[in-house]
């Protein structure tokens, strides 16, 4: 069994609100030295019987096919294998 850990981001060039009303939000509560912020999403996906380059192939074809808008969206994710379990 593998665990993917999988973290989606804005592309740079793309504007991120939530970023920056997070960042008005920490000004706010006195934390003026925040220059900037980058809001993403972060997953755990847990892939059973399947072999280390097959869990990367599943892994990569779930983000390009479905978690991250790849026109706006980067990903990028670590594949590891589940402690005291072994993938079949």
């Amino acid at each position: 069994m593998y665990l993917a850990k999988v973290r989606i981001t804005l592309k740079p060039s793309v504007n991120d609100p939530q970023g920056l009303t997070i960042k008005g939000g920490l000004h706010n509560l006195g934390f003026t030295s925040v220059d900037s912020v980058r809001a993403g999403k972060y997953m755990e996906i847990k892939l059973d019987g399947t072999d280390q380059p097959h869990a990367e192939q599943q892994v990569k074809e779930m983000c390009e096919k479905l978690l991250a808008n790849p026109i706006i969206e980067d990903f990028k994710f670590e594949l590891e294998e589940e402690p005291g379990k072994t993938a079949t």
